[in-house]
């Protein structure tokens, strides 16, 4: 009887994780592919196999469900990519992959950028304390040497984010690339985004 007591006591958790973690990859699916004001709960609690009142269990509004959702993928993207500061250009590389393998969480990110302009965010918010370790990682080898001081890494890291992201925020861009460009392959568009990061900013030696 007792092992039963523990055996029952730990299912509801772990089913409530599983329904809270059903409802997050259903919601992703669903904003990257109509943004916030087109998302449907109703569309995400069956896509989730659960009901739309329970999603609201989980999440107040559709609003905390898409904060929730984009949370996550900003700390996925920084452990996926992982910022080497001496060697910018690689990090360009990697977030460049990112993203042509992750279209929509690409999409994902842009309709929150467009939805929810100038959204207070806190201490706490994943997403800023993601880019102020960057910031302060870059500023730590200007100090060291590494990289021209004269640069604010704020800017640095704006810039190698914003090259990186070139043909991911325009993809007519890069439909046009495949069927103009001398060289239309991904490879050949990787390789211009990295070189350009080089150029700009050297890998340490």
């Amino acid at each position: 009887m007792p092992q039963s007591r523990d055996s029952g006591q730990t299912a509801a958790p772990a089913a409530a994780d599983t329904t809270r973690e059903r409802i997050l990859a259903a919601a992703m699916e669903e904003f990257a592919r109509h943004g916030i004001a087109g998302a449907r709960v109703d569309r995400i609690a069956k896509l989730a196999k659960t009901s739309k009142e329970r999603v609201y269990a989980y999440f107040r509004s559709k609003d905390a469900l898409y904060a929730a959702v984009a949370a996550r993928e900003y700390v996925v993207i920084a452990e996926a990519t992982q910022i080497d500061p001496t060697d910018l250009p690689g990090y360009a590389g990697r977030l460049f992959d990112y993203f042509v393998a992750r279209p929509d969480h690409h999409r994902l990110i842009t309709w929150g950028r467009l939805e929810l302009p100038g959204t207070a965010t806190g201490a706490d918010d994943p997403d800023q304390a993601v880019i102020a370790r960057k910031i302060d990682l870059l500023r730590q080898v200007q100090q060291a040497g590494q990289l021209d001081p004269a640069w604010d890494p704020a800017d640095v890291l704006a810039l190698v984010n914003q090259i990186a992201m070139t043909w991911a925020s325009q993809p007519e861009l890069s439909e046009a690339a495949a069927a103009h460009a001398v060289d239309p392959t991904t490879a050949a568009r990787r390789a211009a985004v990295v070189t350009a990061v080089e150029r700009l900013f050297p890998r340490a030696r």
